[in-house]
């Protein structure tokens, strides 16, 4: 299943970090079988980007989580992403949306509609019985994971985690066996000054199997916030002939579940 490169910017965005869960490759575990994964994020969350290629901008970015749904009775995240902008000759408007269960920080379902909205998929993900299911077109196959990750709920999911300047953290959990392994190596820490502020930054450089977008040699960098958010401050990647940047412009916190208003 090819995906463009916008999908593969989206899922080398996954760079962040916060404290370490209960194994490298699993969310911290809730004290209750059924409560809410501690997580720094919650309903209400908005985060607004400016995208440019070169120095030019090109449109605007948002990520949020409006509200908490239920996917075959399990309480989920509802995730979304979107991208807006272009040049004259060039438009993009792709919509991202993903459910991810809020205690184990799988992903539940995935919805994507690209090139204008042009090109879609819709899958359910079945974590207990390791299959997926396109319900756009009639299609099914197996998950190489019981804790499935999509582009958008990586990001989620890696914010969960804690990684150190100097060190690589490797994943098998993307729903697609050949988006496997993603390896994220922590480069260094700095401060990035954008619209939302000046922040001081974790630097890091995702390399994605299967694309040139984040290859070894793409140069491809994520500035997260060095704080209890880890939000997304700043983002690069060399496409061919042009270089992408995502830069934070506003933010509104949600309320993570569990916590006080």
């Amino acid at each position: 299943m090819p995906r463009g490169p916008l999908s593969f910017t989206l899922l080398a965005l996954a760079a962040l970090v916060l404290p370490r869960p209960a194994s490298p490759q699993q969310p911290a575990r809730p004290d209750s079988l059924t409560a809410p994964s501690p997580v720094p994020f919650g309903p209400g969350e908005e985060v607004r980007y400016k995208v440019k290629v070169g120095i030019f901008s090109i449109g605007e970015a948002v990520m949020r989580i409006p509200r908490i749904d239920t996917i075959r009775g399990i309480p989920a995240y509802a995730i979304e992403w979107t991208i807006d902008g272009g040049f004259p000759g060039f438009r993009i408007r792709d919509r991202f949306f993903s459910w991810v269960d809020t205690r184990t920080l799988a992903s539940l379902r995935f919805k994507k509609e690209t090139h204008n909205g042009t090109q879609r998929r819709e899958l359910d993900f079945f974590p207990g019985e390791r299959r997926w299911q396109r319900t756009d077109i009639d299609s099914a196959g197996a998950l190489p994971t019981s804790l499935p990750l999509d582009d958008v709920s990586f990001v989620y999911f890696a914010r969960t985690l804690d990684l150190e300047p100097g060190t690589t953290r490797s994943f098998d959990r993307f729903y697609e066996e050949e988006g496997n392994p993603i390896t994220l190596h922590v480069l260094r820490k700095d401060r990035r000054e954008v619209g939302a502020g000046e922040f001081e930054t974790i630097v890091i450089r995702p390399v994605i199997r299967n694309t040139s977008l984040f290859a070894e040699d793409a140069n491809g960098e994520i500035h997260v916030s060095d704080d209890h958010r880890r939000l997304i401050v700043y983002m690069k990647a060399d496409l061919p002939l042009v270089n992408l940047t995502f830069h934070l412009e506003e933010i509104r916190e949600g309320v993570p579940l569990g916590a006080s208003p």
